[in-house]
């Protein structure tokens, strides 16, 4: 056969573009009153634009879409345009909903189309590392429908009966292997359609996106996290988290 009539390779598929949800409508009690956690600063930055930027710092995300306040759309609008962002990243702010499955659903129902695989970020785990990233977008390129970043246990975890009044002991049950746990961190990776099919079918409380895709039976796989994503929720989180930037300004001279 000569070269003019043997068929050509076929073209090898373009790479899955990837969505970033970012879900930042909550209140943040625990860290005491004020502004919703997502806009407390971190050396004078909102923990919520230290999210963005850490989705966005990854190649493979092309879109993030920040899922506001319900009545905070335009406020949040202004603080992305008030920061630098990088420009080859689009942005999107929706309204969000009272809990943050909704919101979550919010912001799928505001992908446009042609991004199959989507990422779900706590706006509480601002500085996770674009390792991290990359390594749980990668996992879904490979053919995981549901992929979560983790760490292995450094504390011995003890399953207790729960107390009956607030303050009262309470009696140990159970002891599980601490080699078989993990703690699980953002950003959560899926399949688009995958997702979707879990917020549209799923009811009940959650407490990630990936409990979700369990529940239709689907598999869940981890890839290792990062020590870096831990999610501030208390004051002395911030105090490690400002501690963490002081180190990488001294350590990339920014």
């Amino acid at each position: 056969m000569s070269d003019e009539s043997r068929p050509s390779p076929p073209a090898a598929p373009a790479a899955a573009r990837t969505a970033a949800v970012i879900p930042a409508a909550g209140r943040g009690v625990r860290l005491g009153p004020g502004a919703p956690k997502a806009l407390r600063a971190l050396s004078g930055t909102p923990m919520l634009i230290h999210a963005v930027r850490a989705l966005a710092a990854s190649r493979a995300v092309s879109l993030v879409v920040v899922v506001a306040p319900p009545d905070g759309a335009a406020e949040v609008r202004s603080l992305l345009d008030a920061y630098a962002l990088p420009e080859r990243t689009d942005f999107l702010v929706v309204p969000g909903g009272q809990t943050r499955q909704e919101s979550v659903k919010l912001g799928l129902d505001a992908l446009p189309s042609g991004h199959d695989i989507v990422l779900v970020h706590d706006a509480a785990r601002p500085l996770v590392p674009v390792d991290t990233v990359d390594a749980v977008i990668e996992a879904v390129r490979d053919g995981a429908p549901a992929v979560v970043p983790a760490l292995p246990l450094a504390d011995t975890v003890k399953q207790v009966e729960p107390a009956r009044a607030p303050g009262e002991p309470e009696p140990v049950v159970a002891t599980p292997e601490r080699a078989l746990l993990r703690a699980v961190q953002t950003p959560q990776g899926f399949d688009r359609a995958t997702l979707v099919r879990a917020h549209e079918t799923v009811t009940g409380e959650v407490t990630d996106d990936a409990g979700m895709v369990e529940q239709l039976g689907l598999t869940v796989v981890a890839v290792p996290g990062h020590e870096e994503a831990f999610k501030v929720t208390r004051p002395l989180d911030l105090v490690l988290a400002e501690a963490v930037l002081a180190r990488r300004r001294l350590n990339d001279g920014f």
